[in-house]
């Protein structure tokens, strides 16, 4: 294979076509597994941390302190890593360290502590006089919660899913130089490990076609529901 110069990242004939459709759906699919569990997961240890949050309960501040160092350790490791250390636990859950489906728990582990501060911040900046109206409205936790803080906080919280679908996309690129599928594991073994750049440089591309179309998505959802 030609690996000389600029012009070997234009020679499209070595591109393998089915296969780089094949190994775009996958990415597509993965992210979309792995967000949505992601926004769930997040959602709910971002109000944890929310409610346990200034509490005077011994009990609730060593809850807090608990969710918010997992939050913080998970968010701190590299995720190249982060995979390595989950391979024993992912071998558990889906039967395999490879392919697609071995790389959403790690997906999901990487990605739901990212959010869930952003979920945390998000509430914080709900305003206060909000919250206290509804309580002396008689509203419980539950009323305040999905009639007061998730409807006043959705286009920040929408917009903290986008930035963790760009991430995510970044992660499951990485995760395939281990095998884990997609675009990224094309581009590794059959572009870079192969000296096909052309097949690099494709996969490159979809990869940033596939960002922007999802920033697009999250930025045109945040305009609909944004009524400030």
């Amino acid at each position: 294979m030609n690996n000389q110069g600029i012009q070997s990242y234009f020679q499209f004939k070595n591109v393998n076509w089915p296969d780089m459709w094949s190994a775009t759906w996958e990415t597509i699919w993965m992210t979309v597994v792995s967000i949505a569990i992601v926004a769930i997961l997040g959602l709910l240890l971002g109000l944890l941390l929310f409610e346990t949050s200034g509490s005077d309960r011994l009990s609730v501040k060593i809850l807090n302190v608990i969710v918010g160092v997992f939050v913080n350790i998970f968010r701190s490791i590299p995720f190249i890593i982060l995979i390595v250390l989950l391979l024993p636990l992912t071998q558990v859950l889906v039967g395999s360290i490879t392919g697609a489906k071995a790389g959403i728990p790690a997906l999901v582990i990487g990605a739901s502590p990212m959010y869930a501060r952003l979920v945390e911040i998000a509430f914080h900046e709900v305003d206060k006089g909000v919250i206290e109206a509804a309580v002396a409205m008689g509203a419980n936790k539950w009323q305040i919660l999905y009639k007061v803080l998730i409807p006043e906080s959705l286009p920040a919280l929408v917009s903290g899913i986008t930035v963790s679908t760009i991430a995510l996309i970044g992660y499951i690129a990485m995760a395939g130089a281990i095998g884990a599928g997609g675009l990224g594991q094309l581009a590794y073994t059959d572009g870079f490990q192969s000296y096909n750049n052309a097949i690099t440089l494709v996969a490159t591309v979809i990869i940033v076609l596939i960002v922007f179309v999802f920033q697009w998505l999250g930025d045109s959802t945040v305009k609909k529901i944004d009524k400030r």
